[in-house]
């Protein structure tokens, strides 16, 4: 960037825009928004009101930093360090998978079986648990826990890193005592006096077919995010079906499985639940563009 003049926010803006959208960018405006606003600690909209602010030199060089990595493929969430989800805002950070705004749906069937079990029980001295399996950020975990406070949520990952990071997350957000993070694969560090107590398990887990990861999924996703949070086996239902195995096992009477799915598999989930005793409903849920997301099933009472 050549230094001919002051580098203004509204400098800045107007050249980071051009330079990403000759890279790539397909929100250049956006991306250059959004770091330069990680970069000075102001929010988007203070930065309109500040475009003749200049940059102090430790910012400018933090911001040659950004546009980089941004113009290299790396994802906005990375470089920024994090992402808002629902009402809150999370850290982000590369080996663990970036929240989706779909996933919104599953966080929204989740809270439906939170107050569907609060409401059957009526006894608000027991809370309600929800199991999340792969919490990743912790996205859905701390959603739910601080959408319906009195909620207990229990939320595992196979990652030693996603532990981490959702625990950080966490504790940012002071749900400490709402949520229990657990290092392990599927439920299996899980209390096993916990199992069958749970109105809801609610999973976004590997789900994306093994082709389609190849071949058909962007660069910025097979690229940066990691393949064990992306790669759901031949047909994307591998950790499903063990998800399936789970939930009466870990399901009070009632319960609800909510899962976030591939679109081209959702059905074929669905009749493998229809395939199994002991669940009263299940459902195919769309997204906000009208593709299918989310499978909701409901164990007999």
């Amino acid at each position: 960037m050549p230094a001919t003049e002051p580098w203004t926010i509204k400098r800045i803006l107007d050249w980071t825009s051009g330079y990403l959208e000759r890279k790539g960018d397909e929100h250049p405006r956006l991306s250059a928004e959004w770091l330069l606003a990680a970069v000075t600690g102001l929010s988007r909209v203070e930065l309109y009101v500040n475009f003749d602010r200049p940059l102090e030199p430790a910012e400018l060089s933090a911001m040659h930093e950004a546009i980089e990595r941004r113009a290299a493929g790396e994802p906005l969430q990375y470089v920024t360090g994090e992402m808002p989800f629902r009402h809150i805002v999370l850290r982000c950070e590369r080996g663990v998978l970036i929240p989706r705004p779909e996933t919104e749906i599953l966080v929204d069937a989740a809270l439906e079986g939170v107050d569907g079990a609060a409401e059957k029980d009526g006894d608000v001295s027991a809370p309600v648990r929800v199991l999340e399996v792969g919490t990743g950020t912790g996205c859905i975990a701390l959603s739910v826990a601080s959408e319906r406070p009195g909620t207990l949520v229990t939320a595992t990952d196979l990652s030693p890193r996603a532990v981490e990071l959702a625990s950080r997350n966490r504790e940012a957000l002071g749900l400490k005592e709402a949520v229990d993070i657990v290092e392990c694969d599927l439920a299996s560090g899980v209390d096993p006096e916990l199992m069958g107590s749970f109105s809801v398990l609610v999973s976004n887990p590997p789900y994306i077919p093994t082709d389609v990861l190849r071949d058909e999924v962007p660069a910025e996703v097979a690229d940066f995010e990691p393949e064990l949070a992306l790669d759901g086996g031949e047909d994307g239902l591998d950790v499903f079906r063990r998800l399936l195995d789970l939930a009466p096992v870990a399901l009070a009477p009632g319960g609800m499985l909510a899962v976030e799915l591939f679109e081209g598999s959702l059905e074929d989930a669905a009749a493998l639940v229809r395939a199994r005793d002991g669940w009263a409903s299940v459902e195919v849920r769309e997204d906000l563009t009208r593709r299918p997301r989310v499978l909701v099933a409901v164990r007999e009472g």
